[in-house]
């Protein structure tokens, strides 16, 4: 598959997560990633329950098709009702239900592509299947290589928060890439151990995503009831005089398995910030020090 860019934007803030964004604000925050030259846009139906799909195929439609590439996801259908709302910060009018039939993955494209206006992605993933593997793999699988032998979508893949059953998916199906969520970390390592390794020795590409364990490594000063780890990662950056925040988003980088790190933005000047981390020269001496 063609390398996807180094940084991509990723949209559960733009859903309201865990605090509402207005949809100016929201306009703000994809102008300001694509006129910093961000090309890659990840959402999802679960995310704001459609509404960071509405948000993000409103700010992209403008923009040459050619130019940028979008991933969503399959798993979760929304739904007219009250229900769980999985955090974000929108009406009760609405819920999501799991879905991994090949109707429902189905069903989910064709709603998915009416909320972005647009009439293909370039990215599906499988989302967040650990407790329903067998229907993913027998039914939700096969539908998106269908879908990607059509052209409805260019690659796929599935995004999770655990390295385990990825690790199987990978084994067991043909996948374009992965997307590992809250695993390739400073403070959770888990998918160093086995994961990024097989993925490299079969040419996967990894986006890691959830990089900050909900702002813990975001200021450099983790909050009070961070892990000790997080004051210990802190004090270490201290040392070398460098922002914790460009420790926690380039730290995934250094595995040649991971090609891509997704950043959040509730703000224009996030987006700002977290690519000014991403430049920020890191010495051997820091890294050899919290590995």
């Amino acid at each position: 598959m063609t390398p996807l860019p180094r940084v991509g934007l990723g949209g559960g803030p733009l859903g309201n997560y865990l605090h509402p964004v207005s949809d100016a604000q929201a306009e703000a925050v994809m102008d300001t990633a694509w006129e910093a030259g961000i090309r890659y846009f990840d959402t999802a139906p679960f995310y704001g329950l459609g509404l960071s799909e509405q948000r993000m195929g409103r700010a992209l439609r403008g923009r040459p098709r050619s130019e940028f590439v979008l991933s969503t996801k399959v798993g979760r259908l929304v739904r007219p009702g009250p229900g769980d709302n999985g955090g974000f910060a929108v009406p009760g009018d609405r819920h999501v239900e799991w879905d991994f039939t090949r109707d429902g993955v189905l069903r989910s494209v064709s709603e998915s592509l009416d909320r972005l206006g647009l009439d293909h992605v370039d990215i599906l993933f499988i989302h967040d299947p650990d407790r329903h593997w067998p229907q993913a793999l027998d039914e939700a699988y096969p539908a998106l290589a269908e879908l990607r032998s059509q052209g409805v979508a260019r690659w796929i893949g599935v995004g999770m928060n655990q390295s385990p059953m990825l690790v199987d998916f990978v084994k067991h199906t043909d996948l374009d890439l992965l997307l590992a969520a809250n695993q390739a970390t400073l403070l959770r390592r888990t998918a160093f151990d086995e994961l990024l390794p097989l993925c490299l020795d079969r040419g996967i590409p990894v986006i890691a995503a959830s990089l900050l364990h909900r702002g813990v490594l975001a200021a450099d000063r983790p909050p009070g009831d961070a892990p000790d780890a997080a004051h210990e990662l802190a004090a270490a950056c201290a040392r070398h005089e460098v922002p914790l925040l460009a420790a926690a988003l380039q730290f995934p980088l250094r595995h040649p398995a991971v090609s891509t790190v997704l950043v959040g933005a509730h703000a224009p000047e996030h987006v700002t910030t977290d690519l000014r981390a991403l430049n920020h020269p890191i010495t051997p001496a820091l890294w050899d020090e919290i590995a």
